[in-house]
C-alpha cells in the first residue's frame, strides 16, 4: 500500500486553554501524529492529541533552554518527508510574532506540504477577557501590538503617541517600557493593565499606572504577560460582569484559584481522565498526566456472548464501572439487541460515575449502594439474594473478589464474565518521567488499586532514571479505603482520602489538604 504524503499545519493555539482553539484546530490536534510544540501551549490542549501522538516540546519559553529555531525547521521537514501528518503548534496566531516565517521557507525548500491554520492571538483576547476594549470612540480610535524583546530596536517615540498599546513579551523589560513612555511625553497618570496567563485558570490581573506600576508588581514573576497601556483601562470596571469570577491581582485585592501554582500527577487511563483533569485545571493546577491503565476488550467475548444471549434468565445485572457499562452495552448491540432485552432485569451500578454512565444509554439503576464502593452493595442490597441470578460483567483479570464471594454468601448465583480487561502501559509517558526526575511533581492522584500497583511497576522499572528520594515530599492522594490501603501497602503512606469515593470528591479533599497546608506554612512563617 502506498504511504501517504506527510503534511505540516502550523496551527494557532490561542492563548490558553482548549476552549479558546478553532473548531479546525481542535480537529487537526485529535488526529496528529506528530506534535511539535512550544512550552507556552497549556496542557489541556496538547491532551487532546491521540496516545499514539508523539509530542515534542520545543521550549519558547523566555529564559529557557529552546531548541534552535534551525533545528525546528529541520525536524519539521524531517517528520513531513516520512509521511506523517505533523502539527507545529504555537501560542496565539502563527504569524503574530510566532517566527513562522522561517519554518515555511524551510519547508518550502524541501518541497513540503503544509497549510497555516489560524488562532487568537494574546493581544487580542487578553485585554477582552480583562473587560478592557482596545478600541473606542473617544478615548482610543487606534491601537498597536508591539513586542518587547527587542526593545532597543523600537521606536518609542512614535509609538508613545497612540493612543492604547498592547505589548507582548515585556516582562523583564517593564521598568524600561515605562521609562521610555515617560520620557516620551506620556503622563505618570497614564493607566496601566498587566494580565498574566490569559485565558487560563491561573490568569492574574494587575491594574495601575506608568507611576506605580513597576512598584506595584515589584518582585513578581509576570511572565508571560500582555502589558495594555492607555486611557481604555479606565473603561474595565464599567464594563465588568457583576458575576465576573477573574482572579486578580492588585494593591487592593488578591484572589489565587485554590490549586496555583500545584502540580498534579494523574495515573487515571488513558482517554479516561479529561473530566478529572479539567476539574484540577480549573482549581489552578498545572495537570500532567502519566496514564496507569490501558483499556482493551477481553481476550475472548464467548462468556460474555453466551450471558447475552440468556439475558432474559437473570434477575439482576451488576456494574460496578463506566467500563462496564461502555463495554456491555457495546457488545449487547454487537449480538443485536438494545436495552429492551434488560425489560426483565434489574440493575445495579456502584458510583455516581457509573450511574451517570448508565443514564447517557437512556436507563436507570434500580440499586445504587449509598458508599459508592462495592462492598457496601451486599450491606444494603434491597431484596433477598438467595437463589438469584445474578450476571457480573467484570475486568477480566486482577479484579477484587469479595464482592463475589459475599453474594454467593447470600444464596445467590452469580455469572462473572469478562467485559473487558485492564492491562499495564508499556512505558511512562515522557513529559510525565520528566516531571518526575525533576522533582516536579507536588500531588499524585489514585482512582484505583490497580493504578497504584501499576505505578509502582512503572516507576520500579524506572527507577535508576529517579532520584533517590523523588517520593518524599509528593502527596498522595487517593479515591478511597481500598486504594488507600494499596497506597500504604506499595507506597508507604497516603497524604489524602476523598470523603466522598468520586473524582469530585478527591478534587474537593486534595484542595481542602492544600489549603491545610498553606496555614501551617503561615502559622510557621
Amino acid at each position: 500500500m502506498t504511504k501517504l504524503p506527510g503534511k505540516v499545519y502550523i496551527v494557532g493555539a490561542g492563548p490558553g486553554s482548549k476552549e479558546y482553539l478553532t473548531v479546525k484546530a481542535h480537529s487537526l490536534i485529535t488526529q496528529a501524529e506528530v506534535l511539535i510544540y512550544d512550552a507556552l501551549v497549556d496542557d489541556s490542549i496538547r491532551q487532546l492529541a491521540p496516545e499514539s501522538c508523539l509530542k515534542i516540546e520545543m521550549g519558547k519559553r523566555g529564559g529557557k533552554p529552546s531548541m534552535s529555531q534551525s533545528e525546528i525547521n529541520s525536524l519539521l521537514v524531517e517528520k513531513c518527508k516520512l509521511g506523517k501528518q505533523v502539527i507545529r503548534l504555537k501560542g496565539g496566531d502563527p504569524f503574530i510574532f510566532g517566527r513562522a516565517t522561517s519554518e515555511i521557507q524551510a519547508l518550502i525548500e524541501a518541497g513540503c506540504e503544509f497549510e497555516v491554520v489560524p488562532g487568537i492571538s494574546s493581544a487580542l483576547i487578553a485585554p477582552l477577557l480583562a473587560n478592557i476594549p482596545l478600541t473606542d470612540a473617544v478615548m482610543s480610535r487606534a491601537f498597536v501590538v508591539l513586542t518587547a524583546h527587542d526593545i532597543e530596536a523600537l521606536d518609542w517615540e512614535r509609538i508613545s503617541q497612540i493612543e492604547t498599546l498592547v505589548i507582548l513579551m515585556g516582562a523583564r523589560n517593564l521598568d524600561e517600557i515605562v521609562h521610555q513612555l515617560l520620557r516620551h511625553k506620556r503622563t505618570s497618570q497614564t493607566p496601566v493593565a498587566i494580565i498574566q496567563n490569559c485565558a487560563t485558570s491561573k490568569q492574574q490581573i494587575w491594574i495601575g499606572s506608568l507611576g506605580d506600576i513597576v512598584q506595584q508588581t515589584y518582585a513578581e514573576y509576570l511572565s508571560p504577560c500582555v502589558i495594555i497601556v492607555g486611557e481604555v483601562v479606565r473603561l474595565r470596571d464599567y464594563l465588568k460582569s457583576p458575576n465576573n469570577m477573574l482572579r486578580e491581582k492588585s494593591v487592593a485585592k488578591t484572589e489565587i484559584a485554590p490549586l496555583a501554582n500545584k502540580t498534579v500527577l494523574v495515573t487515571r487511563a488513558a482517554g479516561q481522565s479529561s473530566k478529572f483533569s479539567d476539574r484540577l485545571q480549573k482549581a489552578g493546577a498545572k495537570v500532567i498526566e502519566m496514564p496507569a491503565l490501558v483499556i482493551t476488550p477481553p481476550s475472548s467475548w464467548h462468556d460474555l456472548d453466551v450471558a447475552i444471549n440468556n439475558i432474559d434468565s437473570f434477575d439482576w445485572l451488576i456494574l460496578t464501572s463506566t467500563n462496564g457499562v461502555d463495554y456491555f452495552f457495546e457488545r449487547l448491540a454487537e449480538k443485536g439487541k438494545d436495552s429492551r432485552a434488560l425489560s426483565g432485569v434489574k440493575i445495579a451500578v456502584v458510583g455516581k460515575k457509573t450511574s451517570g454512565s448508565l443514564n447517557a444509554r437512556c436507563l436507570k439503576a434500580d440499586f445504587i449502594p449509598p458508599n459508592f464502593v462495592a462492598d457496601s452493595l451486599v450491606v444494603n442490597f434491597p431484596e433477598n439474594l438467595s437463589g438469584k441470578k445474578v450476571l457480573f460483567p467484570r475486568v477480566e483479570t486482577g479484579g477484587r473478589e469479595v464482592l463475589v464471594n459475599e453474594l454467593n454468601s447470600q444464596g445467590a448465583e452469580v455469572i462473572e464474565v469478562a467485559a473487558y480487561e485492564s492491562s499495564c502501559p508499556e512505558n511512562i509517558l515522557p513529559e510525565a518521567l520528566l516531571a518526575l526526575q525533576n522533582c516536579q511533581i507536588d500531588i499524585m492522584t489514585f482512582a484505583s488499586s490497580k493504578t497504584v500497583r501499576n505505578f509502582c511497576y512503572l516507576t520500579t522499572e524506572n527507577q535508576d532514571n529517579l532520584p533517590q528520594n523523588w517520593l518524599e515530599n509528593i502527596c498522595i492522594a487517593s479515591i478511597g479505603p481500598q486504594t488507600s490501603q494499596s497506597c500504604q501497602s506499595l507506597l508507604g503512606r497516603v497524604d489524602v482520602e476523598a470523603e466522598e469515593y468520586t473524582l469530585e470528591g478527591l478534587t474537593e479533599a486534595i484542595i481542602k489538604w492544600v489549603g491545610i497546608q498553606s496555614q501551617k506554612s503561615k502559622v510557621k512563617s
